[in-house]
């Protein structure tokens, strides 16, 4: 928000098109047209536009008093659905000489044209008009320019200082980027994070993929972002939970957590093969239950305040996320992939987490095949992705073929299951 003398500065340019002086308290359709014109942001200014309640229009106070439900009023602006796409807007009192105003700042959206009950409203100087077809054209196109992923775009409340400089610079860094260029770069650490797309420089703020990777409190900006394990006594999701964990911080420390999870769950068990020999075979194998659990973490709507789930049976694992197929995999998953998050995906492989694109669900399949359980259950729909896995059936080998558990003695039954 603006000092009392930046704001003074301003209201003394009276041709100025980043400004709309009144001294009006309820004209909301004059209020919304404004922050609609700031937001579309014409004259490509690239800075925030201000409306100002309580000066006339030489730049004077009117004397308003400026209260709390007034300021309320006007950040209901926002979230009324009136203005689509939301606009980016800050509410506050700012006090000048000669009493107090208050001010609505406005950022330039990412996604024109920004409407107002379906129309597009520019400012045209100092002034306000709907845009011509010409005007409407323009701000289509800067929004074709501006297109990014969500993992891409800036994530505004967030600041650089809500990163772990530490997670960046000593467990990103270190493994991406040689050292002699470490050594000989000059950058400071906001550039450095802009060039692998963690940090938006125009913005002055970290990127969602910055956050997730290196925010110290990620779920403050996005409420979902988060892992909800449940191991359950039973089969059935009212079973009794034997351990609940919420996964939450930057997505390299619960990468971490999950692999140490996967370890302490699965259960090694002792095959009988031979009256000479045993074999120990896993009732999951670890490379099926982390690769669905990446792709779960890596192809996820972070827009949505839901988390990935999952949830370990007593017979069988089940692993869920917000958000369906995407692009190119929608009628040709598995065999193609795409990234709603190119961003996050591209750290994943960076840091070894991922071998190879679009691999990671035929990489789970084959190894549940080599255990000896049966394939997984995979159920892509809209607005969701899920996976279950069963537990390696008694009697079934690595490879499928077919043995006994030493304490069950001979199991004619075929292994596997479909």
């Amino acid at each position: 928000m603006l000092t009392s003398e930046q704001l003074r500065t301003l209201l003394a340019d009276l041709e100025s098109d980043r400004i709309e002086r009144t001294t009006s308290t309820k004209d909301t359709d004059k209020f919304a047209q404004a922050v609609c014109a700031f937001a579309n942001d014409l004259p490509n200014h690239d800075q925030p536009g201000y409306l100002v309640i309580g000066v006339n229009d030489q730049g004077q106070p009117s004397g308003l008093e400026v209260t709390d439900q007034l300021l309320q009023n006007l950040g209901a602006l926002r979230s009324d659905g009136n203005i689509q796409p939301l606009p980016a807007l800050v509410v506050g009192k700012v006090s000048l000489p000669g009493g107090d105003v208050a001010v609505v700042e406005v950022r330039p959206s990412d996604l024109p044209p920004v409407r107002y009950k379906g129309q597009v409203w520019i400012r045209v100087g100092p002034r306000k008009a709907v845009a011509s077809e010409q005007e409407e054209r323009i701000l289509i196109e800067r929004r074709i320019a501006l297109a990014r992923s969500f993992d891409a775009q800036p994530c505004l409340e967030a600041s650089l200082s809500d990163l772990n400089d530490e997670r960046f610079l000593l467990g990103y860094r270190k493994r991406v980027i040689a050292e002699e260029v470490i050594a000989a770069n000059g950058r400071t650490l906001a550039q450095q994070l802009a060039g692998l797309r963690f940090f938006d420089l125009r913005r002055n703020c970290p990127t969602h993929a910055g956050v997730l990777l290196f925010g110290q409190a990620p779920t403050f900006f996005l409420p979902g972002a988060y892992v909800q394990f449940l191991r359950l006594a039973g089969t059935e999701p009212t079973s009794d939970v034997i351990d609940e964990k919420r996964l939450t911080g930057d997505l390299i420390t619960v990468l971490q957590t999950l692999d140490l999870l996967i370890d302490v769950n699965i259960r090694q068990r002792p095959v009988y093969v031979s009256s000479l020999r045993e074999e120990t075979c896993a009732d999951y194998p670890k490379t099926a239950v982390r690769e669905l659990l990446l792709n779960a973490i890596m192809h996820r709507n972070y827009q949505s305040n839901a988390p990935v789930r999952f949830y370990w049976y007593a017979d069988h694992i089940e692993i869920t996320n917000p958000g369906g197929l995407y692009g190119e995999a929608i009628g040709h998953f598995p065999e193609r992939n795409d990234y709603r998050n190119p961003v996050i995906a591209e750290a994943m492989r960076a840091l070894g987490y991922v071998n190879r694109y679009g691999q990671g669900v035929l990489r789970a399949r084959k190894a549940l095949l080599d255990n000896g359980n049966p394939p997984a259950d995979i159920r892509p729909e809209s607005d969701w992705f899920s996976a279950r896995i069963d537990e390696r059936q008694t009697g079934a080998l690595p490879g499928g073929t077919h043995a006994t558990t030493a304490s069950a003695g001979a199991d004619p039954r075929p292994a596997g299951r479909g």
